[in-house]
């Protein structure tokens, strides 16, 4: 069966059986067949249970082989065993989808593994769709589905709208779409995906993207079970220009154990989630607040590619909230034009014009001068986004209806714009601002928040492909792990060059290797079983003559053998002392959940201590690469901070980029490359890897 069959079926059906009804329309066998009744669902809905003839006005049906027809999804409200019978009974009748509540599967430790395993497989060998276990369900209101059993649907049902709503956490999933139907949010589809045996949270993205009725896709993850459907659901909606907000839980230890007792997610390294996330262009939110607030902003379709923002405002208190919250959020705030903010002040002596525009209370005294200030904002400052502060003088009865008047002409003028009032004011008159075009909060900082991601869409949507990648050689891996010499021999072989150097097995050969490269010089004791020279004293610098090489020769060999007396020693690395560039530290690790990644920051303190690095997946061109560089808050000092010449940051760039397309053509056997420190000489000088570890997985 067509897979893709399988989730039309399990989203959008046109039967469904419930295997378990009940006749009670609060147990979990009962409040489907009581939802779709209320909501008015059109299909045949197939009662299955043996010890009833009719539940809730139904008939019903004692087995899965007695239903009258084939439905295209099936409900399983039924336990452990029972559940693993019916779901071989289904596929072996050709129902196209199970939703299986049950729990206690792979969420509760081996034994549960094992039973979900029999659960896929008897799915699986009829081509079946399945989610769960261990899942509350889903709705689909469009067409009145319930195939939920949430009590969050007796206080109401969704709203129409354009937002659908994708979460592993039933609980929390059914939680966010209350809270969107609370605020008037319109969310009329939601689907949780539990232990995700089969169905996953990127295969409903994905079906979320081809849904023409969908806009907006709204995410709740603990960890991603397989992150190549959910990387290619990410991107499918970049292309089509529909914003997904996130929200990733699982950033702290305990978080991520609560995770997989959960349902059994992988969570992850958080700062990976984060660089994976912006690759695709999504939105990741911090709570359940901001992510509705920039679903429901989202829903106006107006992504600016380069985002600017521009207030005005009543109060000058609101000004400076919005404009520090903007700086936070590097969200530009330029400001008017010198002759346009004249111009407004012949209009109004006492406003300040610059932006925030404080237009002052007195604007409520001569209504005309909203419309004029926000026209010169649109008009002549250029603003793609503009936030109106009337607090709740815009709620009053008396202004609201000349208020809106003045705004609405300027939208229709300018209807490419993206439009947000922070008023209060009742749901009624909300409702009326929205349906002139506008989007509307109580809180400004929470509207700038939004605005901001509204920038972010807007830039991934522009964005084309990604950068050429350059051209590797493929490296035959060797067997273990190798020292530093073997690891910058192979890294040599894709185009990364170190300082000038020579392995040695013994004093003489050191000394010579000194005089040849010339003093002064590093040296360091060469062992594939000691990874942290540095630690143990086995890095010596500002070795300056033959005599010191000597010395220096025993002195490694002896704190060698007195720190690791088992480490096999290859001798002494003798390498050229480079000086005078900018040291960092470029890096490869394997992620549990999207395979290698690079990591790029500055050296030393910078990365031991304020960690400001930058991750990406790899592989990824040399554009890219100088984005990850460019992105670090100690980027500056690379750009030539305080007269310091520039460091040769094309070297950097091309350097990071095919260490990237190495780690991905290396397969899962290399485990992570440390190069700390790298050397970004000034001006065209290049870039040298000082030192190099590279951790290789024993072949099978």
């Amino acid at each position: 069966m067509n897979r893709d069959i399988g989730l039309d079926a399990l989203l959008a059906p046109g039967s469904v059986a419930i295997i378990g009804a009940s006749t009670d329309p609060t147990r979990i066998g009962g409040r489907p067949i009581a939802y779709m009744r209320d909501a008015g669902f059109q299909g045949a809905i197939l009662p299955v249970n043996p010890n009833r003839t009719e539940i809730q006005g139904l008939p019903a049906y004692p087995s899965v082989a007695s239903m009258p027809c084939v439905p295209d999804v099936a409900i399983v409200a039924v336990p452990g065993a029972a559940a693993e019978q019916a779901v071989a009974d289904l596929g072996a009748r050709g129902v196209k989808a199970a939703i299986v509540f049950a729990a206690g599967f792979a969420e509760t430790g081996a034994d549960g593994a094992a039973a979900q395993d029999r659960l896929l497989a008897a799915a699986r060998v009829h081509g079946m769709r399945l989610l769960g276990p261990n899942v509350l369900g889903l709705f689909n209101a469009r067409i009145g589905f319930y195939g939920i059993f949430s009590a969050s649907l007796e206080t109401g049902y969704p709203l129409p709208g354009r937002i659908g709503i994708v979460s592993q956490s039933g609980a929390y999933g059914t939680h966010v779409f209350a809270a969107a139907r609370d605020r008037r949010i319109g969310a009329p589809i939601c689907v949780t995906t539990g232990n995700e045996a089969d169905v996953t949270v990127g295969e409903v993205i994905g079906w979320m993207v081809r849904d023409p009725d969908t806009d907006v896709i709204a995410v709740y993850a603990e960890g991603i079970r397989c992150s190549a459907s959910f990387m290619a659901a990410l991107e499918a909606a970049r292309l089509a220009h529909k914003p997904v907000v996130v929200m990733k839980v699982g950033r702290s230890e305990r978080g991520q154990a609560a995770a997989r007792s959960h349902t059994a997610s992988i969570a992850g390294n958080d700062a990976v989630t984060d660089a994976v996330l912006a690759e695709f262009g999504a939105v990741r939110a911090r709570n359940t607040e901001e992510m509705l607030d920039i679903a429901y902003l989202a829903t106006r379709r107006i992504y600016p590619m380069r985002n600017t923002l521009g207030m005005i405002t009543v109060s000058g208190g609101a000004g400076v909230l919005v404009s520090d919250a903007a700086e936070t959020l590097e969200l530009e705030m330029p400001l008017m034009p010198p002759e346009t903010q004249a111009r407004l002040k012949t209009l109004l002596p006492f406003a300040a014009p610059a932006n925030p525009v404080d237009c002052t209370a007195h604007v409520f005294n001569d209504m005309s001068l909203v419309g004029q200030f926000t026209e010169a904002m649109v008009d002549e400052g250029g603003y793609s986004s503009v936030l109106a502060f009337f607090t709740h003088t815009g709620g009053a009865q008396s202004i609201a209806p000349r208020l809106r008047a003045e705004l609405s002409r300027v939208r229709d003028r300018h209807p490419d714009r993206l439009y947000i009032l922070s008023v209060l004011a009742s749901p009624e008159l909300v409702a009326q601002y929205e349906a002139d075009g506008f989007a509307v909060f109580e809180d400004p900082t929470r509207a700038t928040v939004a605005i901001h991601a509204m920038g972010r869409f807007g830039a991934a949507f522009a964005r084309g492909p990604g950068s050429k990648l350059p051209a590797v050689p493929a490296i035959d891996l060797p067997d273990r792990s190798p020292d530093e010499a073997g690891a910058k021999r192979l890294l040599a072989a894709i185009g990364i060059e170190a300082a000038p150097e020579q392995s040695c097995a013994s004093a003489e050969a050191a000394v010579a290797a000194a005089a040849a490269l010339g003093f002064p010089v590093v040296m360091k004791i060469l062992s594939p079983d000691i990874q942290h020279k540095s630690e143990i004293g086995g890095v010596l610098l500002d070795i300056s003559d033959a005599a010191e090489v000597r010395a220096g020769y025993a002195t490694l060999l002896a704190r060698a053998k007195a720190a690791a007396p088992s480490a096999r020693i290859d001798g002494v690395l003798v390498a050229k002392q480079l000086r005078g560039g900018v040291e960092c530290i470029l890096g490869i690790h394997r992620d549990p959940v999207f395979g290698p990644v690079a990591m790029f920051g500055l050296g030393g303190i910078f990365v031991e201590i304020l960690r400001d690095v930058a991750f990406r997946r790899c592989p990824f061109g040399e554009a890219e690469a100088m984005d990850m560089i460019s992105g670090i808050r100690g980027a500056p000092l690379l750009l030539g901070a305080r007269g310091r010449p520039p460091a040769d940051l094309g070297a950097l760039g091309r350097m990071l980029s095919r260490l990237s397309v190495f780690a991905h053509r290396a397969g899962p056997r290399l485990l992570s490359v440390e190069l700390n420190p790298v050397l970004a000489m000034p001006d065209s000088g290049g870039a040298y890897a000082l030192d190099a570890v590279l951790e290789l997985e024993a072949p099978p």
